[in-house]
């Protein structure tokens, strides 16, 4: 599958659970929705994307990737330690600036 940069940058710091390098793909002001809860500013998504990786060690196995005038969308294989892994999701993306603008993860 041929993914831009970005999207792959982004499941290679999920994968390796590199917080630091996963909040750093994301512009100061993005916002990731999340399970119920909204997360703002590349500090509070890197405290949230290592909580997440500590409690689930997830990992991400894209499956399909689309670009729209809306945005993009990956769907994707993650498998962790949570409740019903492996589950098929689907990361919402908006850009900015060549970062993630916001991402909005949804079943």
């Amino acid at each position: 599958m041929n993914l831009p940069k970005l999207i792959t940058d982004l499941v290679e710091a999920q994968n390796s659970h590199d917080g630091a390098a996963y909040a750093s793909l994301f512009s100061e002001n993005a916002v990731v929705f999340d399970e119920g809860k909204t997360h703002t500013g590349k500090e509070a998504i890197q405290n949230w994307i290592e909580r997440s990786n500590e409690e689930y060690q997830s990992v991400l196995k894209p499956i399909s990737y689309k670009d729209s005038d809306n945005g993009s969308v990956l769907e994707a294989e993650v498998s962790g330690t949570f409740p019903g892994s492996p589950a098929v999701l689907h990361f919402n993306f908006t850009f900015q600036h060549g970062l993630v603008g916001s991402l909005k993860i949804t079943g």
